[in-house]
């Protein structure tokens, strides 16, 4: 247990591992969702509407070309 006036001082800690650890979790987690949606929307489109098999699979691709455009990172000059 921390004793007060211990070997902590607020503001020393290097985080640059910790900032790595949560960009890279950001970045999974938009980009999964992205594919999980697309995915979805398609097989959603396949198999419960008569749009069927190549409708769906259009959808789908627009949806993750639209998303792509979107979600992608814009670099800063």
């Amino acid at each position: 247990m921390a004793t007060p006036g211990g070997d902590y001082t607020r503001g020393e800690m290097i985080i640059e591992e910790h900032e790595k650890t949560y960009d890279g979790f950001l970045k999974m987690t938009k980009w999964g969702s992205l594919y999980l949606a697309a995915l979805l929307l398609f097989l959603v489109l396949w198999f419960c509407t008569p749009t069927g098999f190549i409708g769906g699979l259009i959808t789908g691709v627009v949806v993750l070309v639209l998303g792509t455009l979107v979600l992608s990172e814009k670099h800063k000059v």
